[in-house]
């Protein structure tokens, strides 16, 4: 009952931060400029076609009416139609959905594959040559900004060396995890550091308590008391951060997808800005910051399963 109750909290405190974000998201798509209905119809359309077709969409109506049709819209998949492919928005989200969400669990992963052996190394060698080498090299990518590294490493590795492609998704499972690793790198550029940073904090903190002094002292191998009872305690703080920066990769792909030119919703974003595709704009907002919420919201309602003080409080 402690589990459902903390579980019921969380949707309940979360449903009025989502409805606050269609409000929020509704006011500045309706603060660009333009016409959506002229953008629609084109130049040459007339006066009396663009107002029939703000009539038809319910443009001419008052703030509150459009944005009653705007959620009545969303609760019926209608997402409006891209002006530059005249296509249903919902009809070209599947495919560019994919990539990012391959590509944000693909760098997710990889940052967890590089910090913990560097955060375990470094705590189990606190202020000795091995840790200060591994404080040496997580300072550097957090000094770096995304797009550098990742134009170096698309220099270093895909056109130079040619060990990865410059560009695309590729095909099947093996050819996504090829053609990702570059921009997924990139994207775990500034995750892996503040993970390594994080967990070898945590890692020291758990050395120094009672039961694993407990454990050492029943004469437990070094490795034993590291993987058996440091490390998953000491995980326990890193699911959040773990939440957080799951958020930022939604938000960074944006770059990332725009330096190696992949078909996801960040650079479809980019170019729908630039093209003035309004309902395009909206919806990926949209999808970005429910996507952050809705992340956040999921490593609340895991936090329980990792942590016994939580279902018990």
């Amino acid at each position: 009952m402690p589990v459902l109750s903390y579980a019921a909290r969380r949707v309940g405190q979360a449903l009025p931060v989502a409805l606050l974000v269609t409000v929020l998201i509704f006011l500045l798509v309706k603060l660009l400029p333009g016409d959506p209905a002229a953008a629609i119809l084109g130049e040459r359309a007339s006066d009396q076609a663009v107002r029939a077709l703000r009539q038809q969409w319910g443009l001419d109506r008052p703030l509150p009416v459009q944005y009653g049709i705007y959620l009545r819209n969303l609760a019926t998949g209608d997402l409006g139609q891209s002006l530059r492919y005249r296509t249903p928005v919902v009809e070209l989200l599947p495919r560019r959905t994919t990539v990012t969400l391959f590509l944000v669990a693909y760098s997710t992963v990889l940052s967890i594959l590089i910090a913990v052996p560097l955060a375990v190394v470094a705590a189990s060698h606190r202020d000795r040559w091995p840790d200060q080498v591994v404080r040496a090299l997580i300072t550097l990518p957090l000094a770096s900004p995304a797009f550098w590294i990742g134009i170096l490493l698309l220099i270093l590795f895909a056109l130079t060396l040619r060990w990865f492609p410059a560009a695309g998704f590729g095909e099947g499972f093996g050819g996504h995890l090829r053609y990702l690793f570059l921009p997924a790198l990139t994207l775990s550029h500034a995750f892996a550091p503040v993970l390594t940073r994080n967990l070898r904090s945590a890692l020291i903190d758990v050395q120094r308590t009672t039961y694993v002094d407990f454990a050492r002292a029943k004469g437990l191998p070094r490795r034993a008391v590291l993987l058996g009872h440091v490390l998953p305690a000491a995980l326990l703080p890193i699911v959040s951060l773990l939440g957080v920066r799951l958020s930022y990769a939604i938000g960074g792909s944006v770059v990332i997808e725009t330096v190696f030119a992949l078909p996801g919703l960040g650079s479809w974003m980019v170019e729908s800005i630039l093209a003035r595709d309004y309902m395009v704009v909206q919806t990926l907002t949209l999808a970005f910051a429910l996507g952050a919420l809705l992340i956040n919201l999921a490593t609340d309602l895991l936090y329980p399963l990792f942590d016994p003080r939580v279902r018990i409080g």
